[in-house]
């Protein structure tokens, strides 16, 4: 019995190890190239082409920031319109999404599972084969260098309603939604004060996707955006190898780490929600 029971504790410590260890790596690996890419930002351009990979930083990092001085980079532009654009988009999808689910939750009709079914169609389409015509129509309308034609079309998520519907399939008792309407809780009310609490882990996820997702957007802000007041991080950052006669490495690098930089502020405020929801989820399992 004792040898037994020995042996179950060897075990435990062979298998706490080896979880240990494959942490460890995968630590390394997610981390090891973000810090490549700092350290880079650091580097002269000869330096990056003599030697892509350095984990040692360089003593480049003013002259790469007055290389994108020079290049009329402008980071408190880049900022503003990707920020302005990532947070309302993020903001809207995942508030309208959350808004249409309920209703697919919530409510009993005639079209109910139609619609859910029309959702789940239009998730299957890419979005690339529709950019022609909403390009089309965006020129049409006059509005090509507008922010706002980044921000709304965003509203319209099929994919983000699919989760959200998962998610509150599984963990909203309608009880609860029965109790305020009893004790004369108008509809918007329960929503905005019931549901969007109870629903926090899954906008959290959502959101974090969705801000990333918009904040990397390249291509429909290269379509609709000639303005340079109007350019977003990426844009700007994509235009910096656009130099026929050199590229400077180390401040394109630069950039980039200056675009990564308020998606890692994101994700480090909006974790904590997502742990929370997988803590909860475990107790009532």
């Amino acid at each position: 019995m004792a040898q037994s029971t020995l042996s179950k504790k060897q075990n435990n410590r062979v298998l706490q190890v080896f979880v240990y260890i494959v942490s460890i790596l995968m630590l390394i690996l997610s981390v090891l190239p973000f810090w490549i890419m700092f350290v880079n930002a650091t580097r002269s351009s000869e330096q990056i082409q003599q030697h892509a990979i350095s984990l040692i930083p360089g003593v480049n990092l003013q002259m790469n920031w007055m290389v994108l001085q020079g290049k009329d980079f402008s980071v408190i532009t880049g900022f503003k319109n990707s920020l302005i654009i990532s947070g309302f988009a993020t903001l809207f999808s995942v508030y309208f999404s959350c808004l249409t689910a309920y209703a697919i939750s919530a409510y009993e009709w005639k079209l109910k599972r139609p619609f859910f079914s029309f959702i789940m169609a239009v998730m299957m389409i890419p979005g690339t084969v529709t950019m022609i015509g909403f390009y089309q129509m965006v020129y049409k309308i006059g509005m090509t260098n507008n922010l706002l034609m980044l921000i709304l079309p965003a509203i319209a998520n099929p994919m983000m309603v699919f989760f959200m519907r998962q998610y509150m399939e599984a963990s909203l008792s309608m009880e609860i939604v029965e109790s305020a309407r009893i004790d004369g809780a108008r509809e918007f009310y329960t929503f905005n004060k019931i549901i969007i609490p109870i629903m926090k882990p899954a906008i959290a996820t959502q959101a974090i996707f969705t801000f990333v997702a918009n904040w990397n957007n390249l291509f429909i802000p290269l379509v609709l955006l000639t303005d340079k007041e109007n350019y977003t991080m990426p844009l700007m950052v994509s235009l910096l190898n656009g130099d026929i006669y050199r590229v400077e490495h180390g401040a394109v690098y630069l950039a980039l780490s200056l675009t990564v930089i308020p998606l890692v502020i994101v994700y480090l405020i909006l974790s904590k929600y997502i742990v929370e929801g997988v803590a909860m989820g475990s107790v009532k399992g």
